[in-house]
């Protein structure tokens, strides 16, 4: 098994007001991740994942495709310390920042 790993995500595009929060949401919990997502005020989304590489790695690949109405323009992966960010137990929708 694998250490964890944390990514901190930004999504851009058509990705605000078609379902993107939520989708992602479900496809973290499915995979037992941890982390947030959020709207930015500047229109793209915001997502902390963590957990198994693989499983993170699937949801970046999910990320970069979106629910279906979502026209996902760039997604930026960084990878950051677990420490730089407060996690919660399971996957939480944030409210807009």
């Amino acid at each position: 098994m694998t250490a964890p790993v944390t990514l901190h995500l930004r999504i851009v595009g058509r990705v605000q007001g078609v379902g993107y929060r939520a989708a992602l949401q479900r496809e973290a919990l499915r995979r037992g991740l941890r982390g947030w997502v959020r709207n930015r005020s500047d229109g793209s989304v915001e997502a902390v994942v963590h957990g198994a590489r693989d499983d993170c790695d699937r949801v970046l690949a999910w990320a970069r495709r979106g629910p279906s109405a979502a026209r996902v323009a760039a997604v930026q992966a960084t990878a950051i310390a677990p420490a730089r960010t407060e996690l919660p137990a399971g996957f939480e929708c944030r409210p807009s920042a």
